[in-house]
C-alpha cells in the first residue's frame, strides 16, 4: 500500500541536495539501471539527466561545506529522518554502494574531482575529504597527496674545499646550503673554534681574483659560475663585517655624498647606506684599465646604487658627462691577486667587477685600481652595501644575536674534544675531578705558572722548551717571508690587533711579529735575552723578559707595552 518513489522520478521534480546522495534513501546505480529495463527508458536521456542534477549538486556542495561541520571520518553528519514505511530491499552501506556505482562514467563527477584539486591550497597538509562518496574505492578518507604539488627534496652535490696550507676536503652538501652553513659545518669538522669568522672564498687563479661569499649565497648556485680551474677556499676574514662595527670612522668625508641631510649620527649613517630608497654617492679617482687594452687611466668615478659611472668631464657629476663602467645586478666584485704582474697595475691595491656569465675571459672583466689600501676597502665595502643593502646587515647581526640567545654560554663555541676535557687534582692520593669553576681556573693559572718558572736546562743539554713550544700554536707560521706574512695578514683581513709570529730572515736566533694596525702592517722584532745564565725573549731591549713566546703573546694580549695596540686576532691556517 505504501508508494515508493522511484529514482528517475526523484531526478525529474528537484535536484538532490548532498544528503540525498549520501544518505541511505538514494538507491544503487545498478538498481536504478535494472529498475528501468522493463520501461525501455533511453539510457542516454538517463545519463545527460544525471550530469544536469550532478552539476547542480557540485554547486550546492560547495556552498554546504563552508557551514556544516565534519565528522571523524569526514563525512558529513546525516540528520535526514528515514521515510516510514517497508523498504523495497535492503540498502546497503555507503562504501558498497559506491563500489557497486564504479562502472558508470558520471562526466560531472569527474569534473567536480578536477575542479577541487586545482583549487586547492598547495601548502596545506592531507586534510579530510568532506566527500568520499564522490570518490573511487581505492581513494583514501582525506586527500590525496597527488593532488598537491611534488615537494622535490633538495638535491646533494659533492663540494671541493681548499684550506690555506693546501690539503681540501670533499663536503655533501645540499643545493640549498648557504655560505655561513658550509662554513659551520667545515669548523665542526676541522675541530677548531667557531667565532664567526670564517669565510669561504670564491678563488679563480687563472684570472688572479678573488672574493669572500656572503653568508646567504647559495654555495652551489656560486660554483655554478665558476670555471674549470676555480676553486673554494676555507678561510678567516675578521674584516668582513668592520664597517657595521666602526661605520663614523669608515669612509672618509669626502668620499660619501648623501641625497638627503644627514645629522651625522652612526643610526643615520646605517639607515643611509641600508634603506633602498636613499640614494648614497661614493666617488674618488680610480686608475680604470680600458677594455681590451693594457693602458690604465686614472679618472674621477661615481658608485651609485644603478651602477659604477666615471667622468668624461674631469670631476662633473652632470648627466652627460657621466658614462656607465659597470652594473652592480649580475656582477660581484673581487680583489686582485697579483695586479702588477698579471695585469700591469699600477698599484698592490686593485679590485675587480666581474659579470657572474664570465667564466676565464678577462676582456669582460672591469679592473680598477686604488692608490691604497684603505681605499680599496672602502670601494669594495661600498659595492656590497648598495648590492646587498639590508640583507648584509641581516648577515652580521645573525651571529650576535645568536651569541645573546648562547648567554651566559658566550664564549667561542669550541670543538667536542676539547668540551669533553675536565680539571683534575691529582695531590692527594687518588685523582678527583674538580667541580667548581673558580677552583678549576685557580689550578690552570697554578699549573701555567709552574710550567713556565721551571728551571732551564743546561747548556749541554737538548735545546729548551722555550725555544720550540711555540711551534705547536696557530699564531706561529715558521720560515715565512716578509712579503707572504704581509700577505696572509691582508687576506685574513686588516683590522687592528691582527697578528702572526714567524722566524727572522736575518737573524736565526730572532722572531718577528707582524701586525696590523689603522689598515698598515708593521713588524717588530723578537730578540733573545740573557739573565742569570738563562735565556729570555724581549720586545723592547730587555725590559720586558719572557721566558717563552707563549709567555710573550699572552702579555700583549693584555697590554699593549710598545706595541701600537693589543694583540686581539691570530692569523691561523687549518688542515682539512
Amino acid at each position: 500500500g505504501n508508494k515508493v518513489l522511484c529514482p528517475e522520478d526523484k531526478v525529474e521534480q528537484t535536484p538532490p541536495s548532498p544528503r540525498d546522495v549520501a544518505g541511505p534513501e538514494f538507491p544503487a546505480q545498478s538498481d536504478r539501471i535494472s529498475s528501468h529495463q522493463e520501461d525501455d527508458v533511453d539510457l542516454e536521456a538517463l545519463m545527460n539527466d544525471m550530469n544536469t542534477s550532478l552539476e547542480s549538486l557540485y554547486s550546492a556542495c560547495s556552498m554546504q561545506s563552508d557551514t556544516v561541520p565534519l565528522l571523524q571520518n569526514g563525512q558529513h553528519p546525516r540528520s535526514q529522518p528515514r521515510t516510514p514505511g517497508p523498504q523495497p530491499q535492503p540498502q546497503p552501506s555507503p562504501r558498497q554502494r559506491v563500489q557497486r556505482s564504479q562502472p558508470v562514467h558520471i562526466t560531472a563527477v569527474r569534473r567536480l574531482q578536477e575542479e577541487d584539486q586545482q583549487f586547492r591550497t598547495s601548502s596545506l597538509p592531507a586534510i579530510p575529504n568532506p566527500f568520499p562518496e564522490l570518490c573511487g574505492p581505492g581513494s583514501p578518507p582525506v586527500l590525496a597527496t597527488g593532488s598537491l604539488p611534488p615537494s622535490q627534496a633538495a638535491a646533494k652535490q659533492d663540494v671541493k674545499v681548499f684550506s690555506e696550507d693546501g690539503t681540501s676536503k670533499v663536503v655533501e652538501i645540499l643545493s640549498d646550503m648557504t655560505a655561513r652553513d658550509l662554513c659551520q659545518l667545515l669548523v665542526y669538522k676541522s675541530h677548531c673554534v667557531d667565532d664567526n669568522s670564517w669565510t669561504l672564498v670564491e678563488h679563480h687563479p687563472h684570472l688572479g681574483l678573488e672574493r669572500c661569499l656572503e653568508d646567504h649565497e647559495l654555495v652551489v648556485q656560486v660554483e655554478s659560475t665558476m670555471g674549470s680551474e676555480s676553486k673554494f677556499l676555507f678561510r678567516k676574514n675578521y674584516a668582513k663585517y668592520e664597517f657595521f662595527k666602526n661605520p663614523m670612522n669608515f669612509f672618509p668625508e669626502q668620499m660619501v655624498t648623501w641625497c638627503q641631510q644627514s645629522n651625522g649620527s652612526q643610526a643615520q649613517l646605517l639607515q643611509n647606506f641600508l634603506n633602498s630608497s636613499s640614494c648614497p654617492e661614493i666617488q674618488g679617482f680610480l686608475h680604470v684599465k680600458e677594455l681590451g687594452k693594457k693602458s690604465w687611466k686614472k679618472l674621477y668615478v661615481c658608485l651609485r646604487r644603478s651602477g659604477l659611472y666615471c667622468s668624461t668631464k674631469g670631476t662633473s657629476k652632470e648627466p652627460r658627462h657621466l658614462q656607465l663602467l659597470a652594473d652592480l645586478e649580475d656582477s660581484n666584485i673581487f680583489s686582485l691577486i697579483a695586479g702588477k704582474k698579471q695585469y700591469s697595475a699600477p698599484t698592490d691595491h686593485g679590485l675587480c667587477i666581474k659579470p657572474n656569465k664570465v667564466r676565464n675571459e678577462t676582456k669582460e672583466l672591469r679592473l680598477l685600481c686604488a692608490e691604497d689600501e684603505q681605499t680599496r676597502t672602502c670601494w669594495m665595502t661600498a659595492f656590497r652595501l648598495l648590492k646587498y643593502g639590508m640583507l648584509l646587515y641581516q648577515n652580521y647581526r645573525i651571529p650576535q644575536q645568536r651569541k645573546a640567545l648562547l648567554s651566559p654560554f658566550s664564549t667561542p663555541v669550541r670543538s667536542v674534544s676539547e668540551n669533553s676535557l675536565v680539571a683534575m687534582d691529582f695531590s692527594g692520593q687518588t685523582g678527583r675531578v674538580i667541580e667548581n669553576p673558580a677552583e678549576a681556573q685557580s689550578a690552570a693559572l697554578e699549573e701555567g705558572h709552574a710550567w713556565r718558572v721551571r728551571p732551564r736546562p743546561g747548556p749541554l743539554q737538548r735545546l729548551p722548551p722555550g725555544w720550540v713550544i711555540h711551534r705547536t700554536q696557530h699564531w706561529f707560521h715558521g720560515r715565512i717571508s716578509r712579503e707572504e706574512s704581509h700577505r696572509i695578514i691582508k687576506q685574513q683581513g686588516l683590522v687592528d690587533g691582527l697578528f702572526l709570529l714567524r722566524d727572522s730572515q736575518s737573524n736565526p736566533k730572532a722572531f718577528v711579529l707582524t701586525l696590523c694596525h689603522h689598515q698598515k702592517i708593521k713588524n717588530f722584532q723578537i730578540l733573545p735575552c740573557e739573565d742569570d745564565g738563562q735565556t729570555f725573549f724581549t720586545l723592547d731591549d730587555g725590559n720586558t723578559k719572557f721566558s717563552d713566546l707563549i709567555q710573550l703573546v699572552d702579555f700583549y694580549q693584555l697590554n699593549k707595552g710598545v706595541l701600537p695596540c693589543k694583540l686581539k686576532h691570530h692569523c691561523i691556517r687549518v688542515a682539512l
